[in-house]
């Protein structure tokens, strides 16, 4: 690969002259994609909560976590690229490695910008033709998904307080690829709700991730009581918040969750 430059997300130029031999990922579904583009020995470090490839974390130098990543550890690590995300690190962090390596901060709130996330990403680390198949591999995945029949859904994240998901965020985006109509589209990024609020909102559907807040069987029976008219169910949340390689399984899935619900539709 000839010298390439390119703006990330906080606008600012990351310009490599060669393909990068030492990266480190603060991002995990990120890491994934290095792992998926071919770049074992040339990823050296990452976060506690990379944990795709599941091997990686005890083969690599942890960092720290995505939000309390170790400076000067990273530092020690000698990379020649960090990539980090806008909202999954903290700016100051950030900032602080890009004084002294090339780090590329991306911004994913789309599928649409995933894709192009992903061809960038795969440039920039000289595995351009790769990325471009896995990037048209999940566009036409994610275009062959029905968006219909519609349902009323809210997707929540956190419980004690109960969070969800606003319309300007990746997993909305991906609730509109898979038929769900987010309730809370008039909201943004990650709002705090109650379950009363929850209920006014007469969603069909409410999804309960699997992560950040590892919802189990108990919380829909809790969910139920307060939303008797909705259907409640568990999901994976990887398949609506993993924005790399993994996007590739997540149309099958979103499929299956779907049909799954379509006869109690009302």
């Amino acid at each position: 690969m000839s010298s390439l430059t390119v703006h990330d997300a906080l606008e600012r130029p990351v310009r490599l002259h060669e393909p990068p031999l030492r990266i480190v990922s603060l991002v995990p579904s990120q890491t994934e994609l290095l792992a998926d583009l071919g770049l074992d020995d040339e990823v050296v470090g990452l976060t506690r909560f990379c944990v795709h490839p599941a091997d990686w974390k005890a083969r690599k130098t942890i960092v720290g976590g995505t939000k309390t990543v170790n400076v000067d550890r990273v530092a020690a690590l000698k990379p020649d690229l960090v990539i980090a995300n806008k909202e999954e690190n903290v700016r100051e962090q950030v900032d602080a490695l890009a004084e002294h390596v090339p780090t590329y901060v991306t911004d994913v709130s789309t599928v649409a910008d995933a894709s192009a996330m992903i061809r960038t990403v795969g440039a920039l680390v000289g595995r351009a033709e790769t990325a471009l198949e896995l990037a048209e591999t999940i566009d036409g995945g994610f275009a062959e998904l029905s968006p219909s029949p519609r349902q009323r859904a809210a997707y929540l994240i956190w419980r004690d307080p109960w969070m969800t998901v606003g319309g300007d965020t990746f997993i909305s985006d991906v609730m509109g690829y898979a038929g769900f109509d987010n309730v809370y589209a008039d909201t943004t990024r990650y709002p705090t709700v109650t379950l009363p609020n929850l209920r006014s909102r007469q969603p069909d559907v409410i999804l309960l991730s699997s992560e950040p807040f590892p919802f189990r069987e108990p919380h829909i029976e809790e969910v139920q009581a307060a939303v008797p008219e909705a259907e409640i169910t568990l999901v994976d949340g990887e398949v609506f918040s993993w924005y790399g390689s993994r996007m590739r399984n997540a149309p099958p899935s979103l499929r299956t969750l779907k049909a799954s619900l379509a006869p109690h539709l009302p």
